[in-house]
């Protein structure tokens, strides 16, 4: 279910970008710190567990700017 709601965020995110770059980059960094806010908590798990637990998010953030990034370009192409 998880996956399928990172999946669905970045699809929104591209399509934003693609269609409005300039209004895409709030709620973005609205994604973003949603991402680092649970990395954030997951990594103050002790020892190798807290970095185990904060990848899944930090790989969602990535996927989210990327997918935004790949709709700003396109925009670009387009116009």
């Amino acid at each position: 279910m998880l996956i399928v709601g990172v999946v669905a965020i970045c699809v929104v995110l591209f399509l934003l970008a693609l269609l409005a770059p300039r209004l895409s980059r709030k709620p973005q960094r609205a994604v973003d710190q949603g991402f680092a806010g649970g990395a954030r908590a997951a990594g103050h798990a002790p020892g190798p567990l807290g970095r185990w637990l904060a990848k899944p998010f930090r790989s969602s953030q990535r996927a989210a700017d990327k997918s935004a990034a790949a709709g700003r370009k396109a925009h670009h192409k387009v116009s």
